[in-house]
């Protein structure tokens, strides 16, 4: 298999305010990323499985270049995360839900903006917002505002907007965080598609049956560590993906007491 992301000792914490303090138990910051390793192959979909605050959002925000490590690395597809982080952003697409698409604006607007901003030529961009706009059902909305889209029309257009250079790899923040069943088909199917076409694609969620319906590996992260890293198939070999996290979750939660 060949490896287009490689994972090497990332570490990233954050200073606390006042009332986060309080939560933490007094303690001034908070190691959101403990040490962090792993690889990623090309045309696989790979899963980081963890709850709320584990550490999930901050991995892929380093890996999108957002936020810096404080130690550590990343490489996708030959470009570092810390030495090279214009190189990685020219063969990514990134997706979370924290995008915010201005109201102000058209599907037809912000596709062609964003195209521009990656230089993707005009011919090439036309052809590929057709398609994208088809198969998501964004040609019929197309001119309408963003602020009178629903919020899964909204989803579909942040995805396209995401995928707008045609990279080859991808990261989705929590891809179907609250989307109607519809919608998140859609989505899920996509990701599928993708997969088929060569496309890695790395995942975050705290959603076990979107791991399972999914991802061929799966990262368990607990408090910023992996905790486990293996096939979906043999993760689940004795127990389903719920029981199997849960058992980790406990034994990880006993070790810190």
């Amino acid at each position: 298999m060949e490896a287009i992301l490689q994972v090497k000792n990332l570490n990233k914490t954050f200073k606390l305010s006042r009332k986060q303090r309080k939560l933490e138990g007094g303690a001034a910051y908070k190691r959101a990323v403990d040490d962090l390793s792993f690889t990623a192959y090309k045309g696989e979909i790979f899963g980081l499985l963890g709850p709320n605050g584990a550490g999930k959002t901050t991995t892929l925000r380093m890996l999108a270049t957002l936020i810096k490590p404080d130690s550590g690395d990343a490489v996708i597809d030959g470009a570092s995360i810390v030495a090279d982080p214009y190189g990685v952003r020219s063969k990514i697409g990134f997706l979370t839900s924290e995008l915010k698409l201005e109201d102000f604006f058209t599907p037809n607007y912000l596709y062609d903006f964003f195209s521009k901003l990656y230089n993707v030529p005009e011919e090439t961009a036309t052809a590929r917002k057709n398609k994208m706009f088809s198969k998501f059902g964004i040609d019929k909305f197309a001119e309408v505002k963003v602020a009178n889209l629903s919020t899964g029309m909204k989803q579909k257009l942040s995805l396209v907007i995401s995928l707008v250079n045609d990279p080859d790899f991808i990261i989705f923040d929590e891809p179907t965080n609250g989307l109607d069943v519809l919608t998140a088909k859609t989505v899920t199917d996509y990701l599928v598609e993708m997969r088929g076409e060569g496309k890695t694609i790395i995942l975050s969620t705290h959603i076990f049956s979107l791991i399972e319906k999914l991802c061929d590996r799966v990262g368990v992260i607990i408090d910023g560590r992996l905790v486990a890293l293996d096939t979906l198939a043999n993760l689940t070999a004795e127990k389903n993906l719920e029981d199997k996290f849960f058992d980790l979750y406990k034994s990880v939660k006993g070790e810190m007491q």
